[in-house]
């Protein structure tokens, strides 16, 4: 089955900033921007409705997530990964959300958990609808909350840096019809093992999935 396209307008404020940000942000999750390409700026403001000035400073935000390189004789580029790194990155995310969700199941409250679920349930209408990006953002957005109601601080900081340079990486992981409900079993295992509590479980689904990833991307990179 194939994904919903989404249709995208003009920038809305949210503030100006915010805005550009997530949707260049977004072009190179999707691959319109693809890994390795010299961002034209002149084609960028137009296609956006912006001018260079909000459009630089989103592309030094999104240099700050290790999406993109800044060089001052190529500009903008889009970063591109070698195989070791995601691999590499996968495994260190993998140990942080596996330590994360044993954390999570001794202290999180039940209403933080409750949170979670609710993630976790818009995740899967929006897989229903096959509307991806938006499916895509609610699942990273469930284990940024794990990460969150660790408690830990210093893990939720390493963890936001390495989530947010593989994103694109990650987006990838759910192509094709098999892959996507592999993702999508993964996470029933997720949110079984922390509404039970049981750390072990959490854990274990956790790198499972991670390792997982590894084996639905490998092919594309």
């Amino acid at each position: 089955m194939l994904a919903t396209s989404e249709k995208r307008g003009p920038i809305v404020r949210q503030t100006l900033h915010e805005a550009v940000v997530t949707r260049v942000r977004d072009m190179i999750i999707e691959g319109t921007l693809p890994s390795g390409t010299r961002i034209n700026e002149s084609n960028l403001v137009h296609e956006l409705g912006v001018s260079r000035t909000p459009l630089r400073e989103a592309l030094k935000c999104l240099a700050s997530e290790g999406l993109i390189e800044l060089s001052p004789g190529r500009g903008a580029v889009v970063r591109q990964f070698t195989r070791k790194d995601i691999h590499d990155s996968l495994v260190v995310i993998g140990d942080l959300e596996a330590l994360a969700g044993r954390l999570a199941c001794a202290q999180a409250t039940d209403q933080q958990i409750r949170e979670v679920r609710d993630l976790h349930d818009r995740m899967i209408d929006m897989y229903n609808k096959r509307t991806r990006l938006t499916y895509f953002k609610l699942n990273q957005a469930i284990h940024t909350k794990i990460v969150a109601i660790s408690g830990n601080d210093a893990l939720a900081y390493v963890h936001g840096i390495m989530q947010a340079r593989i994103r694109r990486i990650r987006y990838l992981g759910h192509e094709g019809s098999e892959n996507w409900a592999a993702a999508v079993a993964d996470h029933e295992e997720i949110i079984a093992g922390l509404e039970a509590r049981n750390a072990e479980r959490l854990g274990r689904a956790l790198t499972a999935h991670m390792e997982s990833a590894w084996d639905r991307v490998r092919a594309a990179v």
